[in-house]
Formats: C-alpha cells, sequence, structure tokens
C-alpha cells in the first residue's frame, strides 16, 4: 500500500473525527471488504452541576462521552466536583450554550436547579442546532406547564416533542446514583439506535483512538496496519480493533495485547517493505491457550498491511 495513499485517508479520518463528525476506512482483501468505522467521543453537555449531575458526569465519562459540566455558580462548576469531565464552564447557561455552539451530534441534559433555569436553556438550545439528544428532568406538572409556555412564545412544536422528559428511563430510580443510572441507559439506548449509515456492514468496535490516526496521517516512517476483521468465541477485543506498528516497533493502538497481539506482530514486522498485505488467524482456542497462557478462547482474523513510504 502506498504510504501517501493511506496518509491521505487518515488525514480524511484524523479531520471529520476531530470535528465531531464519524468517518469510515474501507480495507479490502481476498475479494473480502470491511468497514472501519471512526466514532468520536460524543460530547455530553451536562447543563446544572448539581447532585445528580456529579455520578451522571462519571457514569458517562465511562461510556466514552466527552462530558462538559455547565453551571453559573462556582462551587457547583469546577474540576475538583467534576474531575472526569473534558470541560467545565462556569457562566450563564445562555451564555456557555452559545460558546459551545451545539452540533447535531451533541447530547444534551438539562438538569439544571429549577424551571426559571430549564426555561432558559431550552429557548438558548432551541435558538441554534437540535443536538442529537435533547433531555430535561423535572416533574410531569413542571414539565408540561414549560413545555406549554414555550409553545405560546412560538417555539416549534415538533422541536418540544423530541425533548426526553421526564429524563432517563423508567427503571424506578429514587437516589441520585440510581437517576444518573437511568439517564445514561437511555443515553446509550440513543446511540445504539442511530442509523449506521449506507455502504458496508461496519466492523464492531468504532472507537477513536488520536495518537493512532496522527501517526497514520503524519508520519513518514515505513508502518505496518493490522485490523481484527472477524472474531470468533472468546477473543480479547471485538472486530475493528486496530493498531499501527513503525519499522522500530513502536506502536500505536491495541488488538488486545498478549500473545495474540506477539504474534500478528512479528507477521507485521516481516510484511514492512514488501508491499504486501495478510490475513492470519490468530487461535486462542482452550488447546492452545492453555499451552500459551491466553485467557481468551476464540480465533481473530486479522489484516495485516504494509504501508510503505
Amino acid at each position: 500500500m502506498k504510504k501517501h495513499d493511506i496518509q491521505a485517508e487518515f488525514k480524511r479520518i484524523l479531520a471529520e473525527t476531530t470535528a465531531g463528525r464519524r468517518a469510515d476506512l474501507l480495507r479490502e482483501a481476498e475479494g473480502k471488504r470491511w468497514t472501519r468505522r471512526f466514532v468520536p467521543d460524543e460530547r455530553l453537555v451536562l447543563l446544572g452541576g448539581g447532585h445528580i449531575a456529579v455520578p451522571l458526569c462519571k457514569m458517562a465519562a465511562m461510556l466514552d462521552f466527552a462530558v462538559t459540566v455547565v453551571d453559573d455558580r462556582p462551587s457547583f462548576a469546577n474540576y475538583q466536583r467534576f474531575p472526569e469531565a473534558a470541560e467545565v464552564l462556569c457562566d450563564s447557561f445562555e451564555n456557555a450554550i452559545e460558546k459551545l455552539a451545539l452540533r447535531d451530534t451533541d447530547y444534551v441534559c438539562v438538569i439544571t436547579r429549577g424551571h426559571r433555569w430549564d426555561g432558559d436553556c431550552l429557548r438558548a438550545i432551541l435558538k441554534g442546532t437540535y443536538p442529537s439528544y435533547l433531555g430535561m428532568i423535572g416533574s410531569k406538572r413542571r414539565v408540561t406547564g414549560l413545555l406549554g409556555l414555550l409553545r405560546e412564545e412560538g417555539y416549534d412544536a415538533a422541536d418540544l416533542e423530541r425533548i426526553h422528559t421526564p429524563i432517563g428511563l423508567k427503571i424506578g430510580a429514587i437516589t441520585t446514583a440510581e437517576i444518573a443510572v437511568s439517564i445514561c441507559a437511555e443515553l446509550v439506548q440513543h446511540r445504539r439506535g442511530l442509523p449506521e449509515g449506507e455502504g458496508e456492514p461496519c466492523l464492531e468496535q468504532t472507537n477513536t483512538d488520536f495518537a493512532l490516526l496522527r501517526f497514520m496521517a503524519e508520519s513518514e516512517e515505513p508502518a505496518a496496519l493490522m485490523t481484527v476483521v472477524e472474531t470468533r468465541g472468546s477473543t480479547p477485543v471485538d472486530s475493528g480493533a486496530i493498531m499501527a506498528m513503525d519499522s522500530l516497533g513502536r506502536i500505536y493502538g491495541t488488538i488486545g495485547g498478549g500473545c495474540g497481539e506477539a504474534e500478528v506482530m512479528t507477521e507485521a514486522r516481516r510484511l514492512i517493505g514488501t508491499g504486501r498485505r495478510k490475513l492470519v488467524e490468530v487461535d486462542m482456542t482452550n488447546e492452545i491457550a492453555e499451552e500459551e497462557g491466553m485467557v481468551c478462547g476464540g480465533k481473530m482474523l486479522v489484516l495485516i498491511e504494509d504501508v510503505s513510504a
């Protein structure tokens, strides 16, 4: 594979994912084709830094959301309170929403301390780009009253109906942590319900490793690109796991570590500089796994591609 060709592909992917958009990489070998989708961490904006926001921020960060917390009170909007947050803004909700320039890929939870601030948030949001997910906390009476007021003010009824409210899945949540679980469950439900788009079926793993993307887009060194394209049984990663290695053995990303990854790296070293690509099966079935000290018991099919200068 020519270096400038794959560089161009990864430069495109890096630009798209940096802008918060999904990007696809098409690979093929031996008459088969695969699509590796790169999905950047979705931005989750928590409008309100109260008691529910604390466990919600922690849980959402574990789910690979890039969390931004907004509150107009310094004692609530700080990194000591939200160490897992990617960004904490202490400002009025209207100003913060304007600065954030919400995108149609964003997730927004309106969890302020009262009806007045909820209204301020929704008015600011509805004037701009509608986020992928918009949820608001509140009792049925409070929510009904606020949405009725916004309709009277002329806000689009269809936009108001798209708001997830009361926020979260109905799981009988009572404590703040339980409410955070219900909200996170709804966020995941929304994420997994989004259309995959047209084209080839996508490999399972879609995470974005920016260090790998930058290496593939910018490095002039000969390298090998390794992509898990199929899995069977118990394996350390899903299809779509991706890793790059340069001629000095420096690696970016992972395809699971351990003996299986080492086996693929050995094949990759042989391939660098040849201009070839190769499908390699890593066997981790129980008998072999026991002999080699592997903890998994399945098989991975890995596409190894030389990326030459």
